[in-house]
């Protein structure tokens, strides 16, 4: 939740893709210190981050995402969906022949 909060917070200063960037990068050892460190480092307004980071708009953004990942099968990540139609399996052969067979089906 934080992390996902902290890279919309980026976002409203245009930096949501470094910000992705460097947390995947970190993937193993986010937390507090990590996401402010980030931030820090992208040269990040560090006042206008912990106000975006803890406004309740982007808390309401997360919750909708969430709320609408349920409603549609998401469990976890990566969830896969290939033409609207969840992929119960993510080994990536087997996905590019599916979309490849989707390609053709569909010109």
């Amino acid at each position: 939740m934080k992390a996902a909060q902290a890279a919309l917070a980026a976002n409203r200063q245009n930096k949501f893709w470094e910000f992705r960037r460097k947390l995947f990068e970190n993937h193993q050892s986010i937390d507090d210190a990590k996401i402010q460190e980030i931030a820090k480092c992208l040269g990040l307004d560090m006042e206008k981050f912990e106000k975006d980071m803890s406004s309740q708009s982007i808390k309401n953004i997360i919750t909708r995402d969430i709320i609408n990942g349920k409603k549609i099968g998401v469990h976890g990540t990566p969830t896969i969906f290939i033409n609207g139609k969840r992929m119960k399996n993510n080994n990536l052969f087997l996905l590019f022949n599916i979309i490849d067979a989707e390609i053709k089906r569909n010109g």
